[in-house]
């Protein structure tokens, strides 16, 4: 298969873990996909919490999944929408110029003008969505998606981190099911949060939800930090807790409560989310339905994707926040 010449490329490199001290905006030689793979000139990508987390290589499990001492992959951004520009040996069922998208968070590489990502993540994005939008939707939509399970008609369903990329999809997806929504997140972002449909909003800076003596029956939290016994006095009867993220010490506690508590007819645990091209695929198709609905709060030159990053964790971010390459 004949490639076309390579040349340079600007990309942001991670030299090591740390703040976005550590990024920097280099020209670097232009990647050549291999064997599965196909080149993405990219035009949109999104910011992830987990960027920061690989960036700061805390917590601890970024390192185990980037590198211990150093990152394995030293550019971020995993939500990437582009172009394909190269196609890889063995690569069948695409074609050079046609539009994707995909969730690619163990590989990254989307905070440059070209990426190398796995052809079976790939996923054409739908003519209705736009590249900022669609940047906007694999992780965080996954995330929703799955954290919304059983918040139904009724249900007293409670999002901690609410204000955040995934917050305000799953917000939208509870109370179009007619759920109870209860939304936590600092001060600044309650107003924001009840216009969008919040039922009840709590300031986490004043008041720690745990403790207010109300019970929920699903709690999605998205910024865990409080131990399973903790969580428990939130829980109702049946009530069911997932976290997303969180310090080793706290997941453990949320794995090991799972068992204790469970005998009480209450979940704790960790939420799992897939990854894959179907799992995007869905999540496109829920968006250009309309059930499922990303905000975007910002959209970021290339030039300063660094401060992007920063954004989004330092928890200030409204919505999503995307880089426009």
């Amino acid at each position: 298969m004949s490639m076309p010449p390579q040349r340079d490329m600007r990309a942001w490199v991670q030299s090591g873990y740390g703040g976005v001290e550590r990024l920097e905006l280099l020209t670097v030689p232009r990647p050549s996909p291999g064997k599965g793979e196909v080149r993405v000139r990219v035009s949109t990508c999104g910011v992830n919490l987990s960027d920061w987390e690989f960036l700061t290589g805390s917590p601890f499990y970024a390192r185990l999944a980037g590198g211990f001492v150093r990152p394995w992959r030293s550019v971020l951004g995993s939500d990437i929408v582009g172009e394909i520009d190269a196609l890889g040996e063995g690569v069948e069922g695409w074609k050079t110029g046609e539009r994707v998208m995909g969730d690619f968070v163990m590989t990254r590489g989307g905070f440059a003008e070209y990426a190398i990502v796995k052809a079976a993540y790939c996923n054409r994005v739908p003519l209705e969505l736009s590249d900022e939008v669609a940047a906007a939707l694999p992780q965080s939509g996954g995330i929703a998606l799955a954290g919304v399970a059983g918040a139904e008609n009724g249900v007293r369903f409670l999002i901690n981190g609410a204000g955040g990329g995934a917050g305000p999809i799953a917000l939208h997806l509870a109370k179009a099911r007619g759920a109870i929504v209860t939304c936590v997140d600092r001060g600044d972002k309650l107003d924001y949060l009840t216009h969008l449909g919040a039922d009840q909003v709590i300031d986490y800076e004043t008041t720690d939800f745990a403790g207010t003596g109300q019970k929920w029956d699903l709690i999605l939290d998205l910024v865990a930090t409080r131990s399973a016994q903790t969580v428990a006095r939130a829980l109702a009867e049946s009530g069911r807790y997932q976290a997303v993220g969180g310090s080793v010490s706290t997941l453990l506690s949320l794995m090991g409560g799972s068992f204790f508590y469970r005998a009480g007819g209450r979940q704790i645990g960790v939420l799992a989310v897939p990854s894959s091209a179907d799992v995007t695929a869905d999540i496109a198709r829920r968006a250009v339905s309309g059930e499922l609905k990303p905000l975007l709060d910002d959209v970021f030159p290339l030039e300063r994707c660094d401060e992007a990053i920063a954004k989004v964790g330092a928890g200030a971010a409204r919505g999503k926040v995307v880089v426009k390459v």
